[in-house]
């Protein structure tokens, strides 16, 4: 064994906050504690309605505290920071080729914007009949 300490490099912890690049990808990854509250929050919601309808009410009541409206909405503004960043990430996940030339980036983020369209039309649909 060698006496001598190995390199720690230092790094302080704001790190990420000196490069808009790296506070993007934070905010981004640091959007899923958000998401999993908020998944909790529905599986809750499922656990309240396996056990009858006055719980489910209850349930339904305090989703409409200030605090649970506040939580719904900053789950949604990272849910929609979270699907933007991501959408713009696919052309360099997807490598796609039609006769021999790459297919264009424009065309697989809109793609994926056209995908997200026609789901949530989708869902506004069932939901609505």
């Amino acid at each position: 064994m060698s006496k001598r300490k190995p390199y720690t490099r230092e790094l302080p912890t704001d790190w990420w906050m000196k490069q808009l690049f790296y506070t993007k990808y934070m905010i981004r990854e640091g959007s899923s504690v958000f998401i999993t509250i908020y998944s909790l929050i529905l599986a809750w919601g499922v656990l309240r309605l396996s056990q009858g309808e006055v719980a489910f009410n209850a349930w339904m009541t305090s989703l409409q505290s200030p605090v649970a409206i506040i939580v719904h909405l900053i789950a949604l503004g990272l849910a929609l920071y979270h699907t933007v960043t991501w959408f713009s990430l696919a052309p360099k996940a997807v490598d796609l080729w039609i006769k021999g030339k790459r297919l264009d980036d424009k065309v697989i983020v809109s793609g994926h914007y056209a995908a997200l369209a026609a789901a949530t039309v989708f869902c506004l649909l069932v939901i609505m009949l």
